[in-house]
């Protein structure tokens, strides 16, 4: 007699093969039998599927739940969309490996991220130790990138310049470290201090690391503006300088240079592919984009951490070249584009104070309070001490439809789970991929969206025995109704669940159950081994 049923479920297994009629039966967390002639098994527990998607769990290839995981372990926000693994460390900035005084500079740093929980416990300082302490249990289960802006902090500090042969060897060694402990690669965030200081032959030192360990190098480029082309292009060139797998995470071409020039990244990837390049990519199927209020300053006004740029935006000389160059030149913080202050809205502030500016963008508190743009963005930095949280409204929908047909696209929701309003992609990316992009515009069919969300994000993290529907393979399943599911968070109320999934079940355990969260922490770290990645 096995564990759990589902009867009568329309099977898309993740290879994109074509979908069929199955029982499935799951016992001790794998998936024991797939039956599509012989009668199904006797059961504990029988789940009635009628005709309904049965799929593998969905991937977010780009998580921001570093923290919100664990303080917030039911994690509602991802699990109720279908997704079973989240790949998190990204962008160059997360807490493993840190030491204290690195883990209080990110604190403050990426607090518009993770959110700053006083009583929360950080009691690891390694790799190892964040995966163990994932492991005590959690919603869903976690893969984790090595950020290179830590191990920059770490070594060489927050301040602006090329580092020494002998900083670049430290970085290396802690890298090398965090994948033998199970990392699945490393991230990069290339707008962000201090990650953004590295220069190629850095990135591609430690891209060869990542290369001899068997993982992949997940940059968050220099641009997604202006330059996005060339940033495309750089990284695809330190890819096939140091032999490592590429994952451009969060693929998308944004503001107004790159209005319909998606096609031009289309052929830049493909080129490489052809050259012998291992390229992949996630995009989330939304316009705007989600980041921290402090990410449009220039690069320079953020050297030595956020005291010295507290002190520059306090001198008048340094006030005014900021100012300068966000309203006349554009700066690498914004992607080489002058800042259009009509286009960022404040999504979330840790000072209550400052409560009523949340949904407005800069320009809209600005003509009310009658202050220049700039000046409300240096006083919200001021007064919220850089943790103010925004959408960024740059994006072109050509665009967007463009790269998620391509070839090697995947799913991630660069969700930041924080904040008073957060984008609504932090609860609804995956709903919005099939009910928005599959049933109404047929940008892809469900077998296809499907293969984008489970079987290929789960060939490039070489899981081991996990992401598809198959015999032997861990029951990381979803269970969906493709003509009813729906988002339905929204960016004026983001917090809202979606409708249409049924069960979601992570290790064999059921996380929602009919469309209701369970107690149930099921989830663990996946690490990287040389057989896969895996559970421990």
């Amino acid at each position: 007699m096995t564990d759990l049923l589902i009867r009568d479920a329309t099977v898309i297994d993740g290879t994109g093969a074509p979908a069929f009629h199955a029982h499935v039966s799951i016992d001790a967390g794998r998936i024991t039998g797939i039956h599509t002639d012989a009668p199904p098994p006797a059961a504990r527990r029988t789940v009635d599927a009628a005709g309904r998607a049965l799929t593998p769990g969905f991937i977010d290839m780009h998580a921001h739940s570093d923290l919100q995981i664990l303080v917030e372990p039911d994690h509602t926000a991802k699990v109720s969309q279908g997704v079973t693994l989240e790949v998190v460390g990204q962008d160059g900035l997360s807490f493993a490996p840190a030491d204290p005084a690195t883990r209080a500079h990110l604190r403050r740093q990426i607090a518009g991220w993770n959110g700053e929980p006083d009583d929360f416990d950080f009691d690891w300082d390694t790799v190892a130790g964040y995966l163990d302490r994932l492991d005590r249990g959690i919603a869903c289960n976690a893969a984790y990138l090595v950020p290179q802006g830590t191990l920059r902090l770490m070594v060489v500090g927050p301040d602006d310049r090329p580092a020494t042969a002998a900083e670049i060897t430290e970085m290396a060694r802690l890298l090398r470290v965090g994948l033998e402990e199970g990392a699945v690669g490393m991230s990069s965030g290339l707008t962000y201090p201090p990650s953004m200081f590295a220069d190629d032959e850095e990135l591609a030192t430690l891209c060869r690391v990542v290369a001899e360990a068997g993982g992949y190098y997940s940059p968050h480029h220099r641009s997604y503006g202006a330059g996005a082309l060339e940033a495309y292009a750089e990284m695809i060139a330190v890819a096939r300088t140091s032999g490592c797998a590429l994952h451009l995470t969060h693929a998308t071409m944004n503001f107004e240079p790159n209005r319909g020039r998606a096609g031009e990244l289309i052929e830049l990837i493909d080129t490489g592919l052809a050259d012998g390049v291992d390229i992949t990519l996630d995009t989330y199927p939304y316009l705007p984009g989600a980041t921290t209020l402090s990410a449009v300053l220039p690069s320079w006004s953020t050297s030595g951490g956020p005291d010295a740029l507290l002190a520059r935006i306090a001198d008048p000389g340094d006030r005014a070249r900021i100012a300068y160059e966000l309203d006349h030149v554009g700066t690498d913080g914004c992607h080489g584009c002058v800042t259009d202050w009509r286009t960022i809205q404040i999504s979330g502030v840790r000072n209550p104070d400052l409560s009523r500016h949340v949904g407005r963008t800069v320009a809209e508190i600005a003509e009310e309070s009658g202050q220049a743009a700039t000046e409300v963005f240096f006083d919200l930095l001021v007064r919220d001490r850089m943790a103010t949280t925004i959408l960024q409204h740059v994006g072109h929908e050509e665009n967007v439809q463009t790269i998620m047909r391509h070839r090697t696209h995947c799913g991630g929701s660069d969700a930041i789970l924080v904040g008073e309003r957060p984008h609504p992609r932090a609860w609804g990316t995956f709903p919005h991929y099939l009910a928005r992009y599959v049933r109404e515009l047929g940008v892809l069919d469900l077998v296809d969206c499907v293969h984008h969300l489970t079987g290929r994000p789960a060939s490039r993290l070489r899981l081991h025995e996990r992401g598809l529907v198959r015999e032997g393979y861990a029951a990381d399943l979803v269970l969906f109704d493709p003509d009813t599911v729906q988002d339905t968070a929204t960016f004026e109320e983001p917090r809202q669940q979606a409708r249409g999934i049924d069960w979601v079940l992570v290790n064999g355990t059921a996380v929602i159950e009919d469309g209701h969260r369970t107690d149930a922490l099921p989830g663990r770290a996946l690490r990287h081994t040389d057989e896969g990645t895996r559970v421990r």
